[in-house]
């Protein structure tokens, strides 16, 4: 009995040894921090963020609109429109009467480009440039069904304004009216493009085009043949016409968009009229009226055949 307890004893003593001995040479390494970890607190959603101001996005401001250049580029380019018209009094008599509006140089020798109706019907057309010089000026063509007409006068080296591309106009953009309203030469308006493509009815040619740019740049009587130029002083449109209840402006403008009238005046150039393939069809605008008409056309047509 005294061998099993002494046994006992000198296993326990035996392990305590061994445990003490592991301790003493295997020491655990000290690991030590030198740098203060922070602690940072995030939100739970974007929401948070959102709502909060911490996520915000900063936003470059944009370019002041520069108008000075773009009105001293275009300005001297644009010129005053008299149109005499003969009315025949008796046999010998005739009765002169005068119209006026503006127009474009679009070359350096000499192509105005103007409305139509500006210098239709007219006797004698004459131009007067920023500079003061008067012309004389040739009709070379005109077309009704775009209100769009191309004059020549015989004078090189003039001021001329480039062609933009209006197909690439926004809404919203600035842009710029220049013209003779009330035969006050060279006057300059701002405004923005409203809208495009517009559809006002004006053009009573069953093969008209009209596709206008309109805008709240002020435009009156006399402004008709003007340009209508973007920032860059490009020419983006030929403004012709407005809608109004008093006769005056009230806020809608509108102008032919000048991929159009270069093309236009590009046919009166070239063949003195425009050429324009057509398709034998005429094209309006869908209504409820309509609608409903054709619908009961098409049950019309499927009874008879039944």
């Amino acid at each position: 009995m005294k061998n099993v307890a002494l046994l006992i004893f000198v296993s326990m003593l035996s392990s305590l040894m061994t445990v003490g001995l592991f301790k003493f040479f295997d020491a655990p390494e000290k690991i030590i921090i030198r740098e203060p970890v922070h602690v940072q607190r995030t939100s739970g959603t974007v929401a948070d963020e959102l709502f909060s101001g911490g996520r915000q996005r900063s936003f470059i401001a944009s370019t002041p609109t520069d108008f000075v250049t773009a009105a001293s580029h275009a300005t001297p380019a644009v010129v005053f429109i008299k149109t005499l018209h003969a009315n025949k009094k008796g046999y010998w008599n005739y009765k002169y009467t005068a119209s006026s509006g503006s127009g474009v140089i679009v070359s350096p020798d000499g192509y105005v480009i103007t409305n139509h109706h500006v210098v239709s019907d007219g006797s004698e057309i004459h131009l007067t440039l920023d500079d003061k010089r008067e012309y004389e000026a040739e009709l070379i063509g005109s077309d009704p069904s775009t209100d769009i007409a191309l004059l020549k006068i015989a004078a090189t080296d003039l001021p001329f304004i480039e062609f933009g591309n209006s197909d690439s106009v926004q809404i919203g953009e600035w842009v710029i009216a220049i013209g003779n309203p009330f035969r006050l030469e060279s006057t300059v308006t701002a405004g923005i493009v409203s809208a495009k493509g517009r559809n006002i009815s004006i053009l009573e040619n069953e093969s008209s085009v009209e596709s206008f740019i309109q805008t709240d740049a002020v435009v009156n009587q006399g402004n008709s043949g003007g340009a209508l130029v973007n920032t860059n002083g490009e020419l983006i449109g030929i403004n012709a016409a407005i809608i109004t209840q008093s006769g005056k402006y009230e806020g809608y403008s509108f102008a032919i968009p000048s991929n159009l009238a270069q093309k236009v005046i590009s046919d009166l150039k070239e063949f003195g009229e425009i050429r324009r393939g057509l398709l034998g069809v005429s094209i309006k605008n869908m209504t409820d009226e309509l609608a409903k008409s054709l619908a009961w056309m098409r049950c019309t047509v499927f009874l008879s055949i039944m």
